[in-house]
């Protein structure tokens, strides 16, 4: 058997369906590791997503240990102490009519299981910093690309992600991909000694869930196809 094929042999028996409907964005994980060879295995399944001309350009910086914790601590005291953000792309995310519905819906379920009402301001600032506490997950993950790519390019990277988090959903893993992690790059360049133009995109929490977080019994529906695919012969 050749050393490919004895790689596969060990890998978890769950079909790409199962992996599509199983995943979900978890915002609360257990304090327990996730075995070297694992990761090492799902970031080499993770390599084989599509690519334009094959250029791979996502560049991703995974962190754990003694340097999670100190990115969480700077995170969240820049974040309490509302120190601008200085994002490397700038969020556009002005959502309108049923973009802005489907928004609602999602966070009137997230923050409902989570006990926090409308008008609870501190209930929801804490809830901005668990963002920076990466849901207390074992792992984050740093995800960008050079600078002179455009969004073309950036679509690659996006691919890659989702192939990343269905493959972790397949090892038993789960994940939330981050917007908020691109707020302080300069922090993340200087953790990773990051002098190659990469600039940060989104970052990506991992680990095992904890199940008695109530954050975690959220769940979100989608539309029918209708709403976003058309399908026409002539």
């Amino acid at each position: 058997m050749s050393e490919a094929a004895a790689d596969l042999a060990t890998d978890p028996e769950l079909n790409l369906i199962d992996a599509i409907y199983a995943r979900r964005s978890v915002r609360g994980y257990l304090d327990r590791e996730v075995p070297r060879k694992v990761l090492d295995r799902i970031f080499e399944i993770a390599q084989q997503s599509p690519s334009n001309c094959n250029v791979q350009p996502w560049k991703v910086y995974v962190a754990t240990g003694a340097l999670k914790d100190r990115l969480r601590d700077q995170m969240v005291a820049n974040t309490a102490s509302r120190v601008p953000p200085n994002p490397d792309y700038e969020y556009r995310g002005d959502f309108v009519d049923e973009y802005r519905k489907r928004q609602v819906e999602c966070a009137v379920a997230l923050y409902s299981n989570m006990g926090i009402e409308r008008g609870d301001k501190d209930g929801r600032m804490r809830a901005v910093l668990r963002n920076f506490e990466f849901f207390d997950a074992p792992y984050i993950a740093f995800v960008g690309m050079d600078q002179k790519f455009g969004t073309t390019v950036a679509i690659d990277v996006g691919m890659w992600a989702q192939t990343l988090m269905l493959t972790m959903v397949a090892f038993g893993l789960h994940s939330c991909p981050m917007g908020t992690m691109r707020n302080y790059p300069d922090m993340v360049r200087e953790a990773f000694g990051i002098e190659d133009g990469t600039k940060i995109l989104f970052g990506i929490s991992f680990g095992y869930e904890d199940q008695t977080v109530a954050a975690n019994a959220t769940r979100t529906t989608r539309d029918p196809i209708s709403a976003n695919v058309v399908i026409k012969s002539s």
